[in-house]
C-alpha cells in the first residue's frame, strides 16, 4: 500500500506527560464519583459465570510511563480479562512474525459487525478482518509459534503475565463456564480452517483461546498492561522490555480501529484513544507516552462495552489531555498546559 523505502525512516513520536499526581488522582477520584451511581447497562449472561458479577463494583485506574498509580474504587477485585486479551496476545504475535505477515494473515480493517459475526467471515473471503473479533483472535493465537497447544497456552499466559508485570492464573470456573458454552467459537475456528486460515487444530485454537479469555485480571493490572503499550513496550512498573516500539505502535493502531467493535468509530470520536473492552466488563485506554487507563464495571451496553467505564475513560481523556486528537494554538511566546 506504501512505498517500501518508507520503513527506513526512523519513526519518531509525539509524547507529552500527564498532570502532576495530585491532580491525577483527584480527576480518577472525581470520574469514579460521578458516574459509580450509574445503572444503565446489564451484566453478560450469554456466558453464564458472568451473569453472576456484581453490578456494583467500579474500579478505575490510571498508570503512567513513571509507574505511579491513581486509582478510586474497586481496582483490585479480580475479573476475567476476555477480549482485552486480544490485544496483548497481537503484541506477541506481531513480535514474532512482523508487522506485515499479521497485516496479510488476519487484516486490521474493522468489519462493523457484531465480535462473533459468522457472516464477516464469509462475506471477506474468510479474511478474518482484524485480531479484535473473534475469527480474528483466534487466527492470532493460532500463529503464535509453539509446538503443541500448551506450549502456546503457556507462551499466552507468560507474555500476558509479563504485560501485567505478575503471574497472572486461570480463573478455573469462567474456563469451564465458557468451554460448555462456545460453539459459536468452534464453528468459526472450523470455518477459518475451510478457507486454509488455520495450520494448526481448530479446536485445540480455540480451548487455548478460551483460557486466555480467563486469565484474572484487576483494574490496576489493565491499566498497567495499557501503560507498557504506551511506553513502547517496556513495563513501568518492572521496567521490562516485553515487546518493541514499533509492536506497540501496530498494536494501538488495531486498537484505535477495531479495539470497541462496531462502536469503535463512536468511540474515537468522543474518547480519542486504542482501547479495548471486555465483556466482563473490563477496559483498558491507552495514551502513548503518558500512560493508561484501566476500568472495570460490569454494566454493559448493547455492543458489549462497559457502560460505566466508557463514561469514565470520556471524562479523564478530556481532564486529563490525553485525546489524541485533541490540539490547541500554538504560541512562540507561550508554552501552554492543558487545563484541568
Amino acid at each position: 500500500m506504501f512505498d517500501e523505502d518508507v520503513l527506513s525512516i526512523a519513526q519518531l513520536a509525539s509524547t507529552g506527560a500527564l498532570p502532576p499526581g495530585r491532580t491525577v488522582d483527584e480527576l480518577v477520584r472525581l470520574a469514579h464519583e460521578r458516574y459509580a451511581g450509574v445503572d444503565d447497562g446489564a451484566v453478560a449472561d450469554y456466558i453464564p459465570v458472568l451473569a453472576e458479577a456484581d453490578p456494583r463494583r467500579f474500579g478505575l485506574a490510571v498508570v503512567g510511563v513513571d509507574g505511579e498509580r491513581h486509582e478510586a474504587g474497586d481496582t483490585d477485585v479480580a475479573f476475567s480479562i476476555q477480549s482485552i486479551s486480544k490485544a496483548f496476545v497481537l503484541a506477541l504475535v506481531c513480535e514474532e512474525l512482523g508487522h506485515r505477515a499479521v497485516r496479510e494473515r488476519v487484516g486490521v480493517n474493522n468489519t462493523g459487525l457484531p465480535f462473533n459475526s459468522v457472516i464477516a467471515l464469509e462475506l471477506n473471503a474468510g479474511s478474518p478482518s482484524n485480531p479484535m473479533v473473534n475469527a480474528g483472535a483466534i487466527a492470532t493465537t493460532a500463529l503464535l509459534p509453539a509446538a503443541s497447544a500448551e506450549e502456546r497456552w503457556e507462551r499466552v499466559r507468560d507474555g500476558l503475565s509479563r504485560f501485567a508485570g505478575r503471574d497472572l492464573e486461570l480463573d478455573e470456573t469462567v474456563y469451564v463456564s465458557e468451554a460448555e458454552t462456545n460453539q459459536r467459537n468452534r464453528a468459526i475456528a472450523k470455518l477459518l480452517q475451510s478457507y486454509d486460515r488455520l495450520d494448526v487444530d481448530p479446536l485445540e485454537t480455540v480451548d487455548v483461546y478460551t483460557r486466555q479469555c480467563a486469565l484474572a485480571v484487576t483494574a490496576h493490572d489493565l491499566a498497567v498492561m495499557g501503560a507498557t503499550l504506551a511506553d513502547g513496550g517496556t513495563n513501568p512498573v518492572t521496567g521490562e522490555q516485553v515487546v518493541s516500539a514499533e509492536v506497540c505502535r501496530d498494536t494501538l493502531a488495531v486498537l484505535a480501529s477495531c479495539g470497541l467493535y462496531e462502536r469503535s468509530g463512536d468511540w474515537l470520536f468522543e474518547i480519542g484513544l486504542p482501547a479495548k473492552s471486555g465483556v466482563s466488563g473490563g477496559i483498558v485506554a491507552v495514551a502513548p507516552g503518558k500512560g493508561a487507563l484501566g476500568a472495570y464495571s460490569p454494566r454493559l451496553d448493547a455492543a458489549g462495552n462497559s457502560v460505566r467505564g466508557q463514561r469514565a475513560c470520556a471524562y479523564l481523556s478530556r481532564a486529563l489531555g490525553l485525546n489524541l486528537f485533541a490540539s490547541s494554538r500554538w504560541s512562540a511566546s507561550e508554552q501552554e498546559t492543558p487545563h484541568v
